[in-house]
């Protein structure tokens, strides 16, 4: 009789809130005295011009930055003062440019995903086998599962690191543009996917479109400090993006969708 495969227990959703945040290098502040809130299985947007210090406070979250002042709450538990591998076991990480040198397979850089609850040099199991094929199969790339990770198109390489993240089973999602390099179909399929993980969410976006539409609040960002926050109806509006982005536009209620939708609008000549 075959014993079936038990796939590991999912971990909650948790509660994420930063707090006077700050992150300065070269003289200059590149996130000052942020306040963010992030609550569980809310998926919340970091949107601003490029430079304006999304990526930054991305990585003071995940670990990559330790910030000089305040500090960043995972259901109260300060992420700085944890192990990488604690940290690990509960945040995971989607970069915006996923880069490898190792002529892993596909399959073996999304199983890479279990190692923060493994012990070192523990093989994998079926269980783990299994949560990276499932995985693989909703971002849409089983077929590619015996390939070189580095011979993978941008677009597959995102999605192979959006799987890895989901094999992770943390209770906080953190991606920096997970739709880089991917084509219409596969933002809204990523997008789906994330908002529907059963994790809290938080993601810098440059498609406003896609953050209205996925994020339930957003963060605005402009010189390193969040101007504006609120629900997407809240925020979006023609004079913020005047005032952050230096560009005319029309906002609207979409007719079907009742997302904000914005239109930018060349200068006049």
């Amino acid at each position: 009789m075959t014993t079936p495969v038990t796939a590991p227990a999912t971990t909650p959703a948790a509660g994420l809130r930063i707090e006077g945040l700050s992150y300065g290098a070269g003289g200059r502040h590149l996130v000052d005295a942020a306040d963010l809130t992030a609550a569980p299985g809310e998926t919340v947007g970091l949107v601003g011009p490029n430079g304006s210090g999304k990526t930054t406070l991305l990585r003071c979250v995940y670990g990559t930055l330790r910030p000089s002042h305040g500090r960043a709450l995972l259901d109260g538990d300060d992420l700085h003062t944890m192990t990488p591998k604690a940290r690990a076991r509960r945040v995971a990480t989607v970069p915006q440019d996923g880069q490898s040198d190792f002529e892993l397979t596909v399959r073996d850089v999304v199983a890479m995903g279990r190692s923060p609850h493994k012990r070192f040099w523990e093989a994998d199991t079926a269980a783990d086998t299994a949560l990276a094929d499932a995985a693989l199969e909703r971002v849409g790339i089983a077929a590619l599962a015996t390939r070189a990770f580095p011979s993978l198109s941008g677009g597959e390489r995102q999605r192979a690191l959006v799987a890895r993240a989901l094999v992770q089973q943390p209770s906080l999602l953190v991606l920096d543009e997970p739709t880089n390099h991917l084509d219409i179909r596969y933002q809204l399929d990523i997008l789906t996917l994330i908002k529907r993980a059963g994790t809290t969410n938080l993601l810098a976006l440059h498609d406003l479109n896609l953050a209205a539409y996925y994020c339930d609040r957003i963060y605005v960002l402009q010189a390193g400090r969040i101007v504006a926050s609120g629900t997407p109806h809240d925020v979006l509006t023609p004079e913020l993006l005047a005032t952050v982005y230096g560009v005319t536009a029309e906002v609207s209620t979409h007719p079907v969708t009742g997302a904000r939708t914005v239109v930018y609008l060349p200068p006049s000549t």
